[in-house]
């Protein structure tokens, strides 16, 4: 697993440790898990619920994977909520873009014991084509006070920014 970095000008005291980890399975899929380390009573957890596409996922917690293939700079946007909720965008270069249409529902399995984890399953078809895909991993985190820290494999300068392509930094070979 890798370490989500917190970025600096956000703060997250009941936060201990972000961690990821990304591989392929037999069929080609993405697979994801992500473990929330956290005094898990000081954070708002989205409430389980059945799986559905939505907006505005990352004003909550919830945790993302962007992904570029042979194509950059587009790349696609997947964002998971502890609820089950979930969306899909494609971009053709940097926050230019919008839902992808025919984004097929990820499987999202959510465990609590002491972490939260979140494991993903990205179908295949879904995924922007390429032999060797980067991505982006991050997530966003919603304190009991309401405020949000932001946490990523790398940060650009400056403010949060997911779609910066600094962010980029997790190379997987397909199968």
């Amino acid at each position: 697993m890798i370490d989500l970095l917190r970025h600096e000008e956000t703060s997250a005291p009941r936060v201990r440790a972000i961690r990821v980890s990304a591989a392929w399975t037999a069929e080609g899929a993405l697979s994801l898990r992500y473990r929330l380390d956290a005094e898990l009573d000081r954070i708002l957890i989205p409430a389980a619920s059945a799986p559905e596409r939505s907006e505005g996922l990352w004003r909550h917690t919830c945790f993302e994977a962007f992904v570029m293939g042979d194509q950059a700079p587009a790349y696609r946007e997947f964002n998971f909520s502890p609820s089950g909720a979930w969306q899909a965008y494609a971009f053709a270069a940097y926050r230019q873009g919008g839902p992808l249409a025919q984004a097929s529902a990820p499987r999202i399995v959510r465990e609590e014991e002491g972490t939260l984890s979140l494991d993903v399953l990205l179908p295949a078809q879904d995924l922007p084509p390429g032999r060797r895909l980067r991505l982006g991993l991050s997530a966003v985190v919603e304190a009991a006070d309401g405020g949000l820290s932001y946490w990523a494999l790398r940060h650009p300068p400056g403010r949060p920014d997911f779609h910066h392509p600094d962010c980029f930094v997790l190379e997987l070979e397909r199968p």
